[in-house]
């Protein structure tokens, strides 16, 4: 924010975006995951709420735990940012958010087509109050066509993406991702549209309006898939009956069962990996063979596996340069020593007692990772403050 900002910055330890405020008028997964990853790297994020209720997502919760009087979701993705509550029904809050946008550097907000525009808080009004604005739109499926008005849900859009044909084995329907890919990968994917304004407006002093949708992120998600499909005369990819972890790769690809648990076993010359498992059944098969007979050779490659642990596999194949991982729960995650040494998770807390393990940014900066010490906001927890930094009351 232009000036001096006399209250102190409630985010994550100073970073590359030191000196950058956000206003996150998002809700739910998306808008806000974005506002996150600015704040992770040093941004000053002021989340814009409703003040009976606040962003809907502290409502949606992924388990019975409630904590603070929100859903750890809310508290996972909010983390680090300071709240500002506005009735967008009335005029003074308008005018005060109004207000706010002039002196930011970037906007937020992922509201259905057209709800921006009609309350005078879209791209072509922000732009006049702050011509150099970075301003940042996420929607379901784009703001113009006949998709435009659906709602911008991550599983709807996930059934609109074809994403779901890819997973599960071939006699299965359309599988989802078990976590919010289309949320997530567009707050990315809006993320470096951000960050790449901000640098030319820091050349060229313009500002932007950058945009993307979930339909989008997930279509660029599948981008080596689908420029196979474009460029082999239309195929349809056809799904693994057997242990399927990619629909387009050949055997031994997939996950396999152990004596004692599971086992990842990714590209791997099927000559090698049959002298090795002791399988002369699958070495000297035709080149074509890995993909054209993939399931039964898994199956075979399964029988195998299953036979003793996975540390008696482990010990073989990975001396010989096979790719092979064991398939670890979070608990056994969090144990291991690789784990340990990335640092990832933090807890973070506010001043009514209120503190939540979570994870930590997923970046290191000159060899450090960036850990915060502020859990997500109460609704307007710091409104009166703001509106006297800025003088809106």
């Amino acid at each position: 924010m232009k000036g001096t900002v006399s209250l102190e910055t409630e985010t994550a330890a100073a970073g590359l975006l030191e000196g950058i405020v956000v206003l996150d008028m998002s809700q739910f997964l998306s808008g806000p995951f974005a506002a996150l990853r600015l704040a992770d790297l040093g941004a000053r994020v002021i989340k814009i709420e409703r003040p009976d209720g606040g962003d809907l997502c502290r409502r949606l919760y992924l388990s019975d735990t409630e904590i603070g009087g929100d859903s750890t979701l809310f508290h996972a993705i909010n983390r680090g940012k300071q709240s500002f509550a506005a009735d967008f029904k009335n005029p003074a809050d308008i005018a005060a958010v109004r207000a706010l946008i002039a002196r930011a550097d970037v906007v937020i907000q992922n509201f259905r087509p057209g709800v921006i525009e009609r309350l005078g808080l879209d791209y072509a009004s922000a732009s006049t109050l702050n011509p150099g604005i970075v301003y940042a739109s996420i929607t379901g499926y784009g703001s113009n066509g006949p998709w435009r008005s659906r709602p911008g849900q991550d599983l709807l859009a996930q059934a609109r993406s074809g994403l779901m044909w890819l997973n599960g084995d071939a006699d299965q329907g359309p599988v989802p991702f078990g976590l919010a890919v289309a949320d997530l990968l567009a707050g990315n994917a809006i993320v470096q549209g951000i960050l790449a304004a901000l640098v030319r407006r820091g050349v060229k002093g313009r500002g932007a309006h950058v945009e993307t949708s979930l339909l989008e992120a997930l279509v660029d998600f599948q981008f080596e898939v689908l420029t196979t499909h474009l460029n082999d005369g239309g195929r349809i990819p056809q799904r693994s009956a057997f242990r399927n972890a990619h629909a387009y790769l050949s055997a031994p690809y997939g996950v396999y069962e152990t004596a004692d648990g599971w086992l990842a076993v990714a590209m791997t010359p099927l000559d090698t990996l049959g002298a090795l498992l002791g399988l002369e059944e699958i070495v000297g098969l035709p080149a074509d063979a890995a993909f054209r007979k993939r399931d039964g050779i898994k199956k075979v490659i399964a029988d195998r596996l299953r036979t003793v642990p996975t540390a008696h596999w482990t010990a073989i194949l990975e001396p010989a340069d096979i790719w092979c991982a064991e398939v670890l729960d979070w608990p056994r995650l969090f144990a291991s020593d690789g784990f340990k040494l990335l640092d990832m998770l933090q807890t973070v807390s506010r001043d009514d007692g209120v503190a939540i393990r979570t994870t930590s940014v997923p970046l290191r900066v000159d060899g450090a990772r960036a850990h915060g010490a502020l859990a997500a906001p109460r609704i307007g927890e710091h409104t009166e403050a703001l509106r006297r930094e800025f003088g809106l009351n």
